[in-house]
């Protein structure tokens, strides 16, 4: 009865595969519901977030369904991808729901899924094959690659360019000739337009975060940055670069008659009802003009804290420094080190209506309703210190300011700490007890920087190991006691992995996790810092006190498994 009791109040507002689980005791009810509700925010499938949070293992989740719901269970990695059936289930229907057809017979479909609960998946599978759907339950994980691995073919990329379903928002005075047809003509060039869009939407499957043009004197490279390292994509020929570089010009509302400065702009491309962001960047070089499209993924400021990859005790340390009602935080770390997401993360959890939040960025990367966001415009006057002097006659709660360059900014920032706002910002310093000297250094009153300052946190990115082909690794006692672990840390039967590459990942890396030092300003500290202190000082302090350092914090991610001790030395090798 007690059991009953603990599990029968939430039922009636989960998901099937969220009761399952919670009847099958593999997952507390409170977890189903924080699950479910953290599903719903992001706008993702429950099985999705249930992974992603790491409630539940892949494996375990289909054996659990398997035998709960009476289904039959199959391994993905034992099926030849080239024998399945094909063009029996709309491409972006196995994308939206995470489904795979694995074969027909009759008026019956068998599709592999997750989750086959999910009554919306079926209804459009039945609709669109008029057949009945058969579930069968596939792992997570693999079916993700699987549908990964099959992509967007090239016919049906060009197909979804034909429809209304993709489009690029340009408004028709941005394809306005400027130098007569010749110009229109090459802006409108059917092959490049369909080259454009086809790597646009390679790097949005392939999870990139760039794109590169890059034009050299007898060829020209197109590269993609993926989980931090370029990879060249293909080599397109060389006379498509001016044409390439023009229509990227035009979409993005640059001027295309200008080729001798650099310029930046946006774009945005449109698939049905989601749009994608994206920021770009001329450079004229020896041999035409280089550009570079970073991708903006609204995504990923709303991941949550959880998906960031902070352990417990920094996590609880940066969310009791964000609920402070005044003080300042600050962010670190080198350009790319995902700082930015860091801070709208932080963001997202104070964005409530009654809170007035202003940010002032350069530019501005991530849109979130509900923050005013402010670009600088240096040529019109719009510094940072000019934002921040006009938020403060706005009636701001928090305030976010991009990067803090100078004196002036930083005097601003650290009165507007002072005078009952929240301050948040980035500097660019390798850790955080070089960032209090950095301050002290830029001219900034030591007091000031202890009254002021909550908490500092450093991080960095590092690869994730593949979890489809990672194996034990064997590294000799001194090396890995060479690298930062203590001797007991040694005991016990855990190893660490190494990356080893398959089809599923880049050798043998998936995706990215940060690393992090959170340093709370403590009284001890503050004295150091009145005291004008150096940052070794402050870094003693601050291991007395239970801060890691980056070195630190990344061997925990090795012993988890998370990521591999050549990555973590690699990235925080200072």
């Amino acid at each position: 009865m007690a059991a009953e009791t603990l599990v029968e109040p939430p039922q009636s507002s989960l998901s099937g595969v969220a009761r399952v689980l919670v009847n099958a005791g593999k997952l507390s009810a409170k977890t189903a519901e924080e699950l479910s509700k953290n599903s719903r925010e992001r706008k993702v499938s429950f099985v999705s977030a249930l992974i992603g949070a790491g409630a539940v293992k892949p494996d375990d989740l289909a054996h659990t369904l398997s035998t709960a719901l009476a289904l039959p269970l199959i391994d993905l990695n034992a099926v030849d991808p080239t024998k399945l059936p094909k063009n029996l289930v709309d491409g972006k229907i196995s994308n939206q729901y995470q489904v795979m057809v694995l074969g027909k017979r009759g008026n019956r479909i068998f599709i592999g899924a997750a989750d086959p609960t999910d009554q919306e998946a079926a209804e459009r599978i039945k609709f669109a094959t008029q057949l009945t759907p058969e579930w069968v339950i596939v792992e997570y994980d693999k079916l993700a690659r699987q549908i990964e691995a099959q992509g967007t073919s090239a016919n049906e990329v060009l197909e979804s360019l034909a429809s209304a379903d993709f489009d690029f928002d340009v408004t028709e005075e941005d394809t306005a000739p400027t130098e007569g047809n010749e110009v229109t003509a090459d802006v409108e060039d059917a092959p490049v337009v369909r080259f454009l869009q086809k790597m646009l939407i390679d790097a949005i499957n392939m999870r990139a975060s760039d794109l590169h043009f890059e034009p050299y004197e007898y060829t020209y490279r197109v590269r993609f940055r993926i989980d931090g390292e370029l990879r060249e994509i293909t080599q397109p020929p060389v006379a498509i670069k001016d044409k390439l570089a023009s229509r990227i010009k035009v979409i993005s509302r640059m001027d295309i008659a200008e080729k001798r400065v650099p310029q930046d702009g946006r774009m945005k491309l449109k698939f049905g009802s989601k749009a994608i962001d994206f920021r770009v960047s001329t450079l004229p070089t020896l041999f035409g003009e280089k550009v570079v499209i970073r991708i903006l993924d609204p995504s990923s400021a709303k991941l949550g804290i959880e998906a960031l990859g902070y352990e417990k005790i920094e996590k609880d340390r940066l969310l009791l420094a964000i609920q402070r009602p005044y003080g300042m935080i600050l962010v670190t770390g080198p350009t790319g080190s995902g700082k930015t997401v860091s801070l709208y993360t932080c963001l997202n959890i104070l964005n409530q209506p009654g809170v007035n939040i202003a940010t002032v960025e350069d530019p501005a990367e991530i849109n979130l309703p509900g923050i005013n966001q402010v670009n600088v415009n240096d040529k019109a006057g719009l510094t940072f210190a000019a934002a921040l002097k006009s938020f403060l006659r706005q009636d701001p709660d928090i305030i976010m300011v991009g990067e803090i360059r100078d004196l002036e900014t930083a005097d601003i920032a650290i009165k507007a700490a002072q005078t009952g706002h929240m301050v948040m910002s980035t500097l660019h310093t390798n850790d955080a007890p070089t960032t209090l000297t950095r301050l002290l250094n830029m001219g900034v009153a030591p007091f000031n920087i202890a009254s002021s300052v909550l908490l500092i946190t450093a991080q960095r990115l590092a690869r994730k190991l593949c979890e489809n082909c990672k194996k034990p690794a064997d590294y000799p006692r001194d090396s890995l006691l060479k690298a930062g672990f203590k001797a007991e840390d040694l005991d016990g039967n855990w190893k660490p992995y190494r990356a080893v590459g398959c089809s599923a990942c880049t050798n043998g890396y998936k995706g990215r996790v940060g690393i992090y030092q959170v340093m709370s300003i403590s009284e001890s500290i503050q004295r150091i810092i009145l005291s004008e202190g150096t940052a070794p000082d402050i870094a003693k302090q601050a291991q007395l006190e239970g801060v890691r350092d980056l070195r630190q914090s990344g061997l925990i991610k090795v012993r988890a498994g998370v990521t591999t001790l050549e990555e973590v030395i690699s990235v925080t090798n200072e």
